[in-house]
C-alpha cells in the first residue's frame, strides 16, 4: 500500500504599504507565498505549486501576483521603501 498526498505551506514574505485595488485605501498589505508539496508516506518530497498573493489588511481582499512582481515587492520592502521585511516567517511557515 502506498500513501501519498499533498501538504501546503504559507510563507509571509513582507508587509508593504500599497493602495488597495478593491477599496482604494492606502493600507498595509501582506505579501505571501503558498507552496504545495507532494508527499509520500507523509514526507514532503518536492513542490509542485507555488503562488504569490497580497492581502489588504483594511478590507481583506486578496490578489494574485506574478512571481517577478512578488520578487520586486520583496526587494522594495527589504530596502525600506515599502514596509518591513518579515525574514523570520520564512524559516517557520504556516502549514495548512
Amino acid at each position: 500500500m502506498i500513501i501519498f498526498g499533498t501538504k501546503g505551506y504559507l510563507y509571509q514574505l513582507a508587509i508593504l504599504t500599497l493602495v488597495c485595488g478593491q477599496c482604494g485605501n492606502p493600507a498595509a498589505h501582506t505579501l505571501r507565498k503558498r507552496v504545495t508539496k507532494f508527499t509520500l508516506f507523509f514526507v514532503p518530497l518536492f513542490p509542485f505549486s507555488t503562488k504569490y498573493t497580497t492581502q489588504c489588511t483594511f478590507c481583506g481582499a486578496e490578489h494574485k501576483v506574478p512571481k517577478e512582481q512578488a520578487e520586486q515587492l520583496q526587494a522594495q520592502a527589504a530596502s525600506g521603501q515599502g514596509g518591513q521585511p518579515q525574514g523570520q516567517s520564512q524559516q517557520q511557515p504556516y502549514q495548512y
